[in-house]
């Protein structure tokens, strides 16, 4: 799992520069058509739970269940937010599964770890 957790917080950290860019355009996007959604800032907030989730992957990656639990609630805000605010946004649902994927396998690393012990 060491591994996943490098790949996963590299990825992670790449990702979070294309959706801050494509948020801010969504957001731009949102307001000068006045229609009332919230995908662009909420891509935003995936965007930054993206990089937050990276770094503390990359960090705890030797770690021991703290790590994991900070995985599972930073990647799950993400997927909460995106899901349930892109709108026409239809990009943030793949960025929204993405962090959903990522906080899956760190509630099966964290389970894998209290099997162990």
């Amino acid at each position: 799992m060491k591994t996943w957790k490098l790949v996963s917080g590299i990825l992670s950290i790449v990702l979070f520069f294309i959706v801050g860019l494509q948020s801010c355009a969504a957001g731009i996007s949102n307001t000068l058509e006045a229609n009332g959604e919230v995908g662009g800032p909420a891509g935003v907030i995936v965007a930054v739970m993206l990089l937050s989730g990276g770094i503390v992957s990359i960090a705890t990656r030797k770690g021991g269940t703290g790590g994991n639990i900070a995985l599972i609630v930073l990647y799950g805000l993400g997927a909460l937010f995106g899901f349930t605010l892109a709108g026409s946004y239809g990009d943030l649902i793949i960025w929204s599964a993405w962090c959903l994927i990522c906080a899956i396998l760190a509630l099966i690393c964290l389970i894998k770890k209290k099997n162990n012990n």
